[in-house]
């Protein structure tokens, strides 16, 4: 398995097509009503992500507050803004936010980079996985399993089948006896694919709504050793709501 790393002047902005705009009101709509004017809202979050390669739109989780936090306050800061997706490889993510990324040349060593302060305490939760377009937090070796501050990547995976995780399954049973797919978990994964190698072992923080298409470009790319981006691919994020 290969190990996840910590580790936008934009040249041309995408514009969102009429069908994205109106995916973002859909999914406006979605987070904020609620039949009862008493209870209270939702905090489930929209961030948009423009690339080189077109927009996705990403919600943010409710039950995985630190990094939910910790991410807005980011995109409020724009610490994103021109940094790159430095780390690509096919059929499995796309992974960005070190902020040494910036300003760095064709053969600087990417990945390392973290922002001051602490990292993200750990918030795995079983009824999240790495489905394909998950939201996850990048980290290095801690044996706590603690996040990035900032470091991020996005699920493109493969297709998994039963026996595949069942063995999986059994795998993350060895440190959480109570984990085990639900029904609906597998079929995702052997509908959409993803990487549930990973699961109970990152944070997933949210997930890809509408733009599925955008990471499997970025996947594509033709990559360079050290598996960045032969072409720069910058990102540019900003709150929907």
């Amino acid at each position: 398995m290969k190990k996840i790393f910590f580790g936008l002047m934009v040249i041309s902005v995408v514009t969102a097509s009429a069908q994205v705009k109106k995916t973002v009101a859909t999914a406006k709509k979605a987070v904020t009503a609620t039949t009862n004017p008493t209870a209270p809202k939702s905090k489930e979050r929209l961030v948009e992500i423009t690339t080189d390669y077109g927009v996705m739109i990403a919600k943010l989780y409710d039950s995985t507050p630190k990094h939910r936090d910790n991410f807005i306050k980011l995109v409020q800061d724009k610490v994103y803004d021109s940094l790159l997706f430095h780390r690509v490889i096919s059929g499995f993510m796309i992974q960005g936010g070190d902020p040494t990324s910036k300003n760095a040349d064709s053969t600087a060593q990417l990945g390392s980079g973290s922002l001051p302060g602490d990292r993200i305490p750990a918030e795995f939760r079983s009824n999240i996985i790495h489905k394909k377009g998950a939201l996850a937090a990048a980290r290095d070796g801690n044996p706590e399993k603690a996040s990035s501050n900032c470091q991020f990547y996005i699920v493109q995976g493969k297709k998994t089948d039963t026996a595949q995780l069942k063995q999986i399954e059994q795998s993350i049973k060895g440190s959480n006896p109570r984990f085990s797919y639900s029904k609906a978990q597998k079929e995702i994964y052997q509908r959409i694919g993803g990487t549930p190698f990973l699961d109970q072992n990152y944070t997933v923080f949210g997930e890809v709504i509408t733009g599925l298409n955008v990471i499997d470009k970025i996947a594509a790319a033709q990559t360079r050793p050290g598996d960045r981006p032969m072409k720069d691919v910058r990102m540019k994020v900003r709150l929907l709501n």
